[in-house]
């Protein structure tokens, strides 16, 4: 099936307007400690989103900290943890709608929103016991180097999570809408490629987010992020002969989006820049 004119602008813009939200999740979670001018923050994610989908093997991740610091004169010690906090609170709620979308497939209504609750109550808990859990591990000495590292990451991912209740909620709340109106929409786009039921497509396009937030990361995603679609496909019986063009589609489409928003990020960066030079001149 081919997509018309209009269904294209739409998809396109929705999957922008998701970008808006990602740019107010870090506005919001920096309130109060960058300029008021929201445009170099939208600049900002759309460029790191843009390198992230291209670069391979998590290397994209490196532009945040960089960014932040040109942007926003943030030092990377002070950028990188909350990088860190938002990417835990991405794929929490990817896994999330995963547990909605099999849930709904192979259990009950009921079983599944206890599985659910429970789950999403679990960065509550760790948020309410980060000091009693930061103090446990910075107790443990293990001269194992893998499971020194394990830990490690682990103090490190309790170090980001937020100062306050306050900013906890937001930037949970702007990580679920995001990612409600981005699987939603490409959910819809997936299926005008393939013919599955809605829950395996919804499935599907969490596959493949889902190696683009894991390590392993092809260049721009090829081949892992269709890996990725076809294989959470299979559980929802949809053959891989059918689930894979579908993807192939979906990918391009995800491709092409980053590079015009990375192409509007820089246009914002230069306008932003001079609109800077005239307000200082006046």
């Amino acid at each position: 099936m081919e997509l018309s004119v209009y269904q294209i602008i739409v998809a396109v813009s929705l999957v922008m307007a998701s970008y808006v939200l990602r740019a107010l999740r870090l506005y919001d979670y920096f309130r109060g400690q960058i300029a008021a001018n929201f445009r170099p923050c939208l600049a900002l994610i759309l460029q790191h989103n843009m390198l992230n989908n291209l670069l391979p093997m998590r290397m994209g991740e490196i532009s945040f900290p960089i960014l932040m610091a040109r942007y926003y004169s943030l030092p990377p010690m002070r950028s990188i943890p909350v990088l860190f906090w938002f990417r835990l609170l991405d794929l929490h709620v990817l896994i999330a709608f995963a547990l909605l979308a099999g849930g709904m497939f192979w259990l009950d209504f009921f079983t599944t929103m206890i599985a659910l609750s429970l789950w999403m109550a679990v960065p509550y808990l760790c948020y309410r016991l980060r000091f009693k859990i930061l103090e446990r591990l910075s107790a443990i000495r293990d001269p194992r180097p893998a499971k020194g590292r394990f830990l490690a990451l682990l103090y490190e991912a309790f170090t980001a999570l937020p100062a306050d209740d306050r900013t906890f909620w937001r930037s949970l709340l702007w990580t679920v809408v995001n990612w409600s109106a981005k699987v939603a929409v490409f959910t819809w786009l997936l299926l005008q490629f393939v013919d599955a039921p809605p829950s395996g497509a919804w499935m599907g396009v969490i596959g493949g987010d889902v190696t683009s937030v894991l390590p392993i990361h092809s260049v721009a995603g090829i081949g892992t992020y269709e890996g990725g679609v076809v294989a959470a496909m299979s559980l929802f019986r949809v053959p891989a002969i059918s689930a894979l063009p579908a993807a192939i589609n979906l990918h391009l489409f995800i491709l092409g989006v980053s590079v015009i928003g990375g192409a509007i990020g820089l246009f914002i960066r230069k306008s932003n820049k001079h609109g800077q030079a005239t307000i200082a001149m006046d």
